[in-house]
């Protein structure tokens, strides 16, 4: 538990500006007006991410491109006792900031947020149901799911493992070790349904699946990684 009014870290990892970050930071530009701070880390962007970003953030880092990288060198600069990491294609409704503070101030060491994909598509609805239902039961978060953490346990358990995909898997399985996540249903985070949509519904789920149940049985995250991208 943080004692006394805590103060939110977002860090948000970037490479090109990728449509919907500037709206994200414009979801977020309550926060800074009320003493929290806000991180881009831009992994080798080659247009204005930075540059566009500068103006709604408190810091632009660089860092090697890579998720875990940059999200492990935003960290390293924050200066707030909760950390909530963000992909620059999520849009952040009202009140999840204070779902966050609330969590914290409860008791909770670390969470994720139930999440809703942009698409109208029925079938999206299945597949965010389903990635929040799994998500519950097996007390791993991904990426896109906003996790937060203090940052006193993710010091503790040495932040997120630099490795090139399933950083936020490999990090939720160590830190459900130490605490229970907290799972906030409402409201929902939503993140962007653009790879669902251009590389199709069904094929994106089989190729998830077929991702985790590799990395499940041994295989190398950067292999894992050839295949993803």
């Amino acid at each position: 538990m943080i004692d006394g009014p805590a103060r939110l870290s977002v860090i948000i990892p970037a490479l090109n500006e990728q449509g919907g970050m500037s709206e994200l930071l414009k979801d977020l530009s309550s926060l800074r007006s009320a003493g929290h701070e806000l991180i881009l880390v831009d992994g080798g962007s080659h247009d204005a991410t930075p540059a566009i970003a500068e103006p709604m953030v408190d810091q632009v880092l660089r860092a090697p491109r890579g998720r875990a990288l940059q999200m492990n060198a935003g960290a390293q600069n924050a200066s707030g006792d909760i950390l909530w990491f963000l992909h620059a294609d999520s849009r952040v409704p009202q009140g999840a900031a204070a779902a966050v503070l609330a969590a914290c101030s409860a008791g909770h060491s670390w969470g994720r947020f139930d999440v809703r994909l942009s698409g109208p598509q029925r079938l999206l609805r299945m597949v965010e149901a389903m990635m929040n239902l799994r998500s519950r039961v097996s007390g791993i978060a991904t990426g896109d799911q906003g996790i937060f953490v203090s940052r006193e346990l993710f010091t503790a358990v040495g932040g997120f493992p630099e490795m090139p995909l399933m950083e936020d898997i490999a990090l939720s399985k160590i830190l459900r070790r130490e605490a229970a996540a907290c799972c906030i249903r409402r409201p929902y985070l939503v993140t962007s349904s653009r790879r669902w949509e251009s590389n199709g519904i069904l094929r994106t789920i089989l190729l998830m699946w077929r991702l985790r149940l590799a990395y499940a049985l041994g295989t190398a995250p950067d292999r894992l990684a050839r295949h993803y991208r």
